[in-house]
């Protein structure tokens, strides 16, 4: 964690064209400032035209319909993802284990949807009750991420789902704040364990950027300036690792699928900035030292999904992607709501041309965020 303190020093800085500059006073994080303005994307809800949008508002469900998701009880044990290796087949088993977390992210984010479209207080109330519930079993700290890496990439995964959705629940003053004070202590202590592991400082590809998300979500609503440096300098090192054609080395080394870890890369980068964004540093106009921004790793995903082909330059597997996927360019909603005269790729075009929706940044992303 001695990196991450020593980005502390950086909170408050000007994002000049070759990267970080300016003065070393330490921010005072915003905790009400959720990966979105709330107020203003409600507002925008209310008055949208857009077919799209309203599409999306109308597959929303209500976590008031679903059931209850009680927190699995021991110790994490998850299966790996893919029988062997990196890449490949996946495992059925990795599949069923992880079932309760997704079914828990989906009741979160459905009450949070709601709430953050219509205001309503009952959903709010109970995405926050069925946080509090695993927040009082003490869930996803009981692993060790040496043993169970899976275990160890569902806490992240899980981590930014409900810090991202804790981040908009927090703007319903109604909420009972005992019970909200007591759930954001659980995240904190969460995020850091989930830090602690040495592998934490190994890390570079997909996996850390996702931490780093779960770190910065977690560091806004709980006001840990080590956490929100932590998710500030994860996007340093992504940026940094865009190579000159926009690729992101690391994902193009997972063979058949380079390209769907380029977009899962590019997933948990983009809300990073956002969160700094709302905090007033300008992380999204960081450029590498070779001169790279978040827009280059996007311009390629584009260009990659149209001619997977470019791809070979990495490796000679045929591309096995999902670009018509609902997660697949989940995180362009926002990346298009800051700049929405930026010109896309024609592939991210038409791929937003129907409701995404990614759990892991918050259910649905066209609500949170599209146009």
């Amino acid at each position: 964690m001695l990196r991450a303190m020593r980005v502390v020093c950086l909170l408050v800085v000007v994002l000049g064209p070759a990267g970080v500059s300016g003065g070393t006073k330490k921010m005072t994080i915003d905790t009400r400032a959720s990966l979105i303005d709330v107020a203003a994307r409600r507002y925008e809800l209310q008055h949208t035209k857009s077919a799209r949008v309203l599409t999306a508002l109308a597959q929303l469900e209500k976590c008031s319909k679903l059931t209850p998701v009680d927190a699995p009880a021991g110790p994490m044990n998850i299966p790996r993802h893919y029988l062997n290796g990196s890449h490949g087949p996946t495992n059925p088993a990795e599949f069923e284990a992880t079932r309760v977390y997704s079914q828990f992210a989906k009741r979160v984010t459905e009450g949070m949807n709601q709430f953050l479209a219509t205001g309503d207080h009952a959903e709010a109330a109970c995405a926050q009750a069925q946080i509090d519930q695993w927040a009082k079993a003490k869930a996803l700290l009981d692993y060790d991420a040496q043993e169970s890496s899976q275990s160890w990439y569902q806490v992240e995964w899980t981590l930014s789902t409900i810090a991202i959705s804790e981040s908009v629940l927090l703007n319903d003053g109604a909420l009972d704040g005992a019970v909200t004070a007591r759930d954001v202590a659980w995240m904190n202590k969460v995020a850091h364990h989930m830090l602690a592991s040495p592998k934490a400082a190994q890390e570079r590809n997909n996996h850390h950027y996702w931490k780093g998300l779960a770190a910065i979500a977690t560091g806004v609503i709980s006001g840990d300036q080590e956490l929100f440096a932590f998710g500030v300098q994860t996007y340093f090192d992504g940026i940094n690792e865009i190579d000159q054609r926009g690729a992101l080395p690391l994902e193009m080394a997972r063979h058949e699928l380079a390209i769907h870890y380029q977009s899962f890369a590019v997933e948990p980068l983009i809300p990073i900035a956002e969160f700094a964004e709302r905090q007033h540093i300008p992380l999204s106009s960081y450029k590498s030292p070779s001169g790279k921004t978040i827009a280059d790793a996007i311009e390629f995903l584009g260009e990659a999904v149209a001619d997977p082909s470019i791809v070979k330059a990495y490796t000679p597997e045929t591309q096995e992607s999902s670009p018509t996927g609902p997660e697949f360019f989940a995180s362009l909603e926002f990346y298009r709501h800051r700049f929405p005269d930026q010109k896309l790729p024609v592939a991210i075009e038409e791929g937003l041309k129907q409701p995404t929706f990614a759990t892991r940044l918050g259910g649905s992303t066209t609500v949170l965020a599209g146009q």
